[in-house]
């Protein structure tokens, strides 16, 4: 079991440890990391592209297919042929050669506008990608802030924490003075070295919950786990919110909403092209074409040669598939309700969440200054009961009473912060406004 002494000692390693090179990281340059870095922001970009390349023109069908092919053959064979009238005509190692090549193109000038719609569908799923993309960012920073915050509250909490040890240490110090010289009893310097103990592990947990949350946020920011910084720990609070400005803006702007509308365009795009089922496709092809031959002694030409333009128009008409275009275009009408259905939940989902939030929010505000003024007078009767403890006129025990008072007051008003500082984030996502936030 560990003494006080050593304790303190540790305490002091662990503060030296802590503090040694600490590059200091804002919430900007932790957005501009994440964009760089984060895992997840870096695979949606990717499949953004992915969905650009589907959206060009080489994907659409709209341009003609050119096919090129050459050949050549040998033969050497026997051969044995008996006339009506029993003659035998034998031709041995009887050579003959050919040589063709092809180029051809074929293109569909008619579909039923099958095409069009398709291609009017392939950009839409780009502008999908894109607010998929948005959305994954947007997910990534809230999580990133939250984290943030994290290591901002319990740096605050460390520091509050810190403090409160070094008073116990002067009090220790000033109980072993007291007891050399016989002015206390041992009961007074053993409460004394408890305190200190406790308030060395609360130091220590809260040290180990800080290296853990800069991990997780190194993590979150895609850069080596290991390294050491420090973050912001001041905040301020500069939104106004108003409950219908938030519902209307998160019509216009929240991501989940915009991707769903982009759903409803896709489906309507669904149906016209299961629609073109229903009428012709016309078609287009040519091709020229080389052929050269070198027969054997049994054919009658010994050389044959062709060359030419081959072109022509097909028409391809499904009168009647047996219904599966008819049921391919009802079930897309149904698709299309269940989409305006999901926009109406989703649509009365975000006014819940936006309503829920903006409360918390508005809580918090009112926690806080409930909480500043706590600590204010938590702080001036610490400062009397130092005076008197000091003078002899008040016990241990009243007197670290009031420090944890006072502890409790400022680790009450550094979590009320941080609480509405993650509400006031999670309006500003629902709204659609965080990511034109200026951080």
């Amino acid at each position: 079991m560990m003494s006080h002494k050593n304790i303190i000692i540790l305490v002091f390693v662990l503060n030296t440890f802590i503090s040694f090179s600490q590059e200091q990281i804002t919430k900007k340059e932790a957005v501009k990391l994440a964009l760089e870095n984060n895992y997840g922001i870096l695979i949606a970009k990717n499949n953004q592209k992915i969905a650009e390349n589907n959206a060009s023109v080489f994907n659409s069908g709209y341009l003609p297919k050119v096919i090129a092919s050459t050949g050549a053959n040998y033969n050497n064979n026997n051969t044995e042929n008996t006339l009506q009238n029993g003659t035998i005509s034998k031709v041995e190692s009887a050579e003959s050669k050919n040589i063709n090549a092809s180029i051809g193109l074929n293109y569909t000038i008619f579909d039923g506008f099958g095409r069009s719609y398709n291609y009017k569908k392939l950009q839409q799923s780009q502008n999908l990608s894109e607010l998929e993309v948005k959305d994954i960012i947007e997910n990534s920073l809230l999580q990133i802030f939250a984290m943030y915050y994290e290591v901002a509250r319990l740096t605050e909490d460390s520091d509050i924490i810190s403090e409160s040890l070094n008073i116990s240490k002067q009090r220790l110090k000033r109980a072993n003075y007291a007891f050399e010289y016989g002015q206390t009893t041992k009961l007074q310097l053993l409460n004394a070295e408890v305190d200190v103990n406790n308030d060395s592990i609360q130091f220590i947990n809260i040290q180990r919950l800080l290296a853990n949350s800069k991990r997780d946020l190194n993590l979150l920011l895609g850069r080596n786990i290991s390294i050491n910084f420090s973050v912001e720990t001041k905040t301020s609070f500069n939104h106004l919110f108003e409950l219908q400005s938030l519902f209307n803006k998160a019509k216009v702007n929240n991501v989940a909403i915009q991707k769903l509308e982009k759903n409803i365009q896709l489906n309507k795009f669904d149906i016209q092209i299961n629609k073109s089922d229903l009428l012709p496709t016309l078609s287009f092809n040519s091709s020229y074409g080389f052929n050269k031959s070198d027969n054997d002694a049994t054919f009658i030409y010994a050389n044959q040669l062709s060359k030419g333009l081959n072109a022509g128009l097909s028409l391809n008409w499904n009168v009647f598939d047996g219904g599966t275009t008819k049921t391919r275009i009802e079930n897309s009408k149904i698709v299309a309700d269940n989409l305006q259905i999901q926009k109406e939940q989703i649509e009365t989902s975000i006014e819940r969440s936006i309503a829920n939030a903006l409360e918390i929010y508005n809580n918090s505000l009112f926690i806080v200054q409930v909480e500043e003024k706590n600590v204010i007078t938590n702080q001036r009767n610490f400062t009397r009961t130092e005076e008197q403890f000091k003078l002899g006129q008040i016990t241990s025990i009243e007197f670290r009473q009031a420090q944890i008072n006072l502890l409790n007051a400022q680790s009450n008003l550094n979590n009320a912060t941080y609480v509405a500082k993650n509400a006031e984030l999670l309006i500003l996502q629902l709204s659609g406004e965080l990511l034109s936030q200026e951080f």
